[in-house]
Parts: structure tokens; C-alpha cells; sequence
């Protein structure tokens, strides 16, 4: 399969790029610290730079992988982190990817997820060999699920996350769109 990595991707309002360790700043400010943020997006909350840093120096070196997609969202306007979107499971042998996607509690309502979530999946269309796209939310996380619906992907039964772990969506809501 034919995979391209993290490449920067524009659209009008965004900036999506890899992240950098100068990120750790907006980060704590905008997001990853946030537990109501943190909780919808179902990651842990970081209360250090040094918890951050360690984060991104993962994050980092995984950029050295053809099949590693992480973008930082950054707002063209003020230049500012104001969260992230990726590829959270990769599954080369059928052409499909998970996406996850979280935005900083204060840039909630305003289009930022739609954008990032619509350029991701033309980027992944266009420039890859990925056939199917995936997403999936919380029942009580209805947020996701109209930035899902915005961004042209469809209610599904299932997505290979639970078909493979052979468990029921149970409380989720599966989404996906294909090529």
C-alpha cells in the first residue's frame, strides 16, 4: 500500500502540520490539559510541559514512518495549536484508516473539526492508497457526531477497530466513507 506519511495540508482558516515541540505551549493552553476537552476526545489529561514533551517526542520520531498521520491544527489567523487530527490505527492490508480528532475547548462551534476533518480525508483520497476512511464517537458525544455528518462521511454498522478486537460498538457510533 501506498502511504505518503504526514504532510502539510492548507485550507483556508488551517494550517495542518506535524507537530514540533514548540507546540507544547498552545497545547497546555488549548486542549490537552482540558479534562472536558481531553474526555470527549477519550486521551488522558497532561498537566506538564514535561508530560508534553515526552508526547511529542514520541509523536516526533514516529514521523520517521511512512504509515504515521498526526497533524497539529494550527489557526492561520494567530499562528495557534488549537488541537489535532490523525490517523490513530492504520490497516494497510484492507486500505483503511481510523481518524481521531479533538479541537481546543474555546474553538468549539466555529467549523475548525469540519475543515481539518475534510481536508484529511481529500489529503487521504488523493495522495494515498487508503480506499475507506473510519471514525467512531461516543453516543453522548453528539458534537462528533455532526462534525462527522459535515464532513460527508455516513453512519456504518461497524469499523475494523471492533470487528478486529470482535466486540459490538456497544454505546459508539460508527462512521465511515469510502473512495
Amino acid at each position: 500500500m501506498k502511504h505518503s506519511g504526514t504532510q502539510t495540508i492548507e485550507t483556508p482558516r488551517l494550517l495542518l502540520r506535524r507537530f514540533v515541540h514548540e507546540d507544547c505551549s498552545d497545547m497546555m493552553k488549548n486542549w490537552i490539559a482540558n479534562p472536558k476537552v481531553q474526555f470527549e476526545y477519550g486521551e488522558p489529561i497532561y498537566t506538564t510541559h514535561l508530560q508534553i514533551d515526552d508526547l511529542l517526542s514520541e509523536w516526533c520520531n514516529n514521523y520517521k514512518k511512512s504509515d504515521f498521520y498526526r497533524w497539529a491544527i494550527i489557526e492561520k489567523e494567530h499562528n495557534e495549536n488549537i488541537g489535532q487530527i490523525a490517523f490513530c490505527k492504520v490497516y494497510s492490508d484492507c486500505q483503511t484508516a481510523e481518524i481521531e480528532y479533538c479541537i481546543g475547548e474555546a474553538f468549539w462551534g466555529m467549523g475548525y473539526a469540519v475543515e481539518a476533518l475534510s481536508a484529511v480525508i481529500n489529503f487521504a483520497f488523493n495522495h494515498t492508497d487508503f480506499c475507506k476512511l473510519e471514525a467512531y464517537h461516543r453516543v453522548e458525544n453528539s458534537k462528533s457526531g455532526r462534525v462527522l455528518e459535515k464532513s460527508a462521511m455516513h453512519i456504518t454498522d461497524n469499523v475494523q477497530r471492533f470487528i478486529r478486537e470482535n466486540t459490538l460498538p456497544e454505546g459508539k457510533v460508527c462512521y465511515c466513507i469510502t473512495k
